[in-house]
């Protein structure tokens, strides 16, 4: 598969008004203030086809480190705790973004310490099918059983259960933290905002929301 549909600019809203001439589609907080330390998000539990994992979330420190921080989210849910800073140097994250979701599998797969813990999946198609969200499904439930985290390349708006719409126009990353319904809902914890911290959307929303794009999961 081609990786030019994976290797684009990801930027949130506000990057891309910072370094693009103030041209941007609408964003939530794209420009993003760390919290001070980590805070416990969600707690993990288990059973009745829901799970969702203890997250020590941190938001991202500027506009342009949304894939480090959305990396240091994923692999907080297996105790660890990396500096953000660290992990942009291994993506070799830049102000135009990190450019896609192959520069984060390696570097979850090093600090998580095994070199096959985690693949790049690619939803190459403009909007995602019915097999490629049920594969997303199926990825989801499985790395979040596992006790790990998926991260995701995203790009435009969706809408979360609440009715909330988010948007990065530009491209965002994000990282899947549980699923209840079976996997047919996903709890995501978002770097860009700490007001926004965590929230759920359903599979279907999420696949289309990745679609062009690609995922890191178990």
């Amino acid at each position: 598969m081609a990786t030019t549909l994976l290797r684009k600019t990801v930027l949130t809203a506000a990057g891309i008004a910072a370094t693009a001439g103030g041209i941007a589609g609408p964003a939530i907080a794209a420009q993003a203030t760390p919290t001070t330390g980590n805070t416990s998000v969600v707690a993990d539990r288990k059973g009745h086809g829901e799970r969702e994992l203890d997250v020590r979330y941190e938001a991202q420190p500027n506009f342009y480190f949304c894939g480090p921080a959305a990396a240091r989210n994923a692999l907080s849910v297996q105790g660890k705790n990396i500096d953000v800073h660290a992990m942009a140097r291994e993506m070799g994250t830049t102000e135009a973004g990190t450019n896609s979701i192959n520069d984060i599998t390696p570097v979850l797969n090093k600090e998580t310490g095994a070199k096959d813990a985690y693949k790049s999946v690619e939803i190459s198609t403009p909007k995602a099918d019915t097999k490629q969200t049920d594969t997303l499904r199926t990825d989801v439930v499985r790395t979040v059983d596992a006790g790990r985290a998926v991260v995701a390349n995203i790009a435009g708006t969706a809408t979360d259960t609440d009715g909330t719409t988010h948007s990065f126009e530009g491209g965002h990353y994000i990282s899947v933290i549980g699923y209840r319904d079976n996997g047919h809902t996903v709890t995501i914890a978002d770097s860009a905002d700490p007001n926004t911290a965590t929230y759920r959307m359903s599979i279907d929303n999420l696949a289309d929301w990745i679609a062009t794009r690609g995922y890191s999961t178990n």
